[in-house]
């Protein structure tokens, strides 16, 4: 599994398997839950929710599905939500393509990865052929 640097100073939330379009949905409640108990106000919650939409749907159409953990700390000085999607599936072959504006595979809500970055406050990824993505996000307080 790819992992991006722990940070052992964040307080896990809770941990969800993506293997259906039920999962999906549910994690991606229980996010918008958790932004809310963070203290977000209901734009910050609309945009971490779209955010995840964009990359629990990636997960789930392009790997087979995956792990999300959700996570609260601090980043950078500020309160952060922390959600990071792991998958084992092919990888992205070309990164720097993906990332780009206006790309699109044809399978996705349309908001792609370079939609997904502009909507939090902190986006990283890693991804390497026939091993896997794991993309973390965060969205400030």
């Amino acid at each position: 599994m790819l992992e991006l640097a722990p940070d052992r100073n964040f307080e896990l939330l809770g941990e969800y398997a993506i293997e259906t379009e039920y999962d999906i949905v549910m994690a991606r409640q229980t996010v918008r839950q958790f932004a809310k108990k963070a203290g977000m106000g209901i734009v910050d919650q609309t945009r971490i929710t779209t955010a995840v939409s964009e990359l629990f749907r990636n997960m789930y159409n392009y790997a087979g599905g995956g792990k999300v953990l959700i996570e609260r700390g601090d980043v950078e000085s500020h309160d952060a939500l922390i959600i990071t999607c792991i998958d084992h599936g092919p990888g992205i072959e070309n990164l720097e393509l993906a990332m780009s504006d206006g790309y699109t595979s044809g399978m996705g809500m349309g908001y792609g990865l370079p939609g997904t970055k502009r909507l939090v406050d902190r986006f990283e990824i890693q991804s390497k052929i026939n091993e896997g993505t794991t993309v973390r996000i965060m969205k400030w307080k």
